[in-house]
């Protein structure tokens, strides 16, 4: 790989983002060629059918068979899969009061009202 080559390559987990994105737009399970197409980047098929498979190993994508292949779709909406990512971050740290007291803080009204909200209905309170 040339040094130009390298400055091209993407940002670490940008694929992912992109090939997730395609996922939950499309509703529907995808073959590799399918998502390949999707993303129009000229991609290799290797590439794309290594980050399906490493999606589906770690329980985020499930497979279908498809053909003589797969097709894959994900496990959760877009919404569930970014809360159980901050559920993860949140369990990994040691002082998760302050990780949650600074998360809060640096929300905006709007979302802190709508944070209150939520917690209220989750209580069991007045929506």
């Amino acid at each position: 790989m040339t040094g130009k080559d390298r400055d091209e390559r993407r940002p670490h987990g940008e694929l992912v983002a992109d090939v997730l994105a395609v996922l939950w737009q499309s509703g529907k399970p995808m073959t590799v060629q399918e998502v390949n197409t999707a993303l129009g980047t000229g991609l290799a098929r290797t590439t794309t059918t290594t980050i399906l498979t490493r999606l589906h190993e770690k329980g985020t994508l499930r497979r279908v068979p498809a053909g003589r292949g797969f097709a894959y779709e994900p496990v959760e909406d877009e919404a569930g899969f970014v809360a159980d990512r901050m559920r993860r971050e949140l369990e990994s740290k040691p002082q998760r009061d302050l990780v949650l007291k600074r998360f809060v803080s640096s929300l905006s009204e709007d979302d802190e009202e709508t944070l209150r909200r939520l917690l209220l209905e989750a209580e069991g309170g007045p929506a």
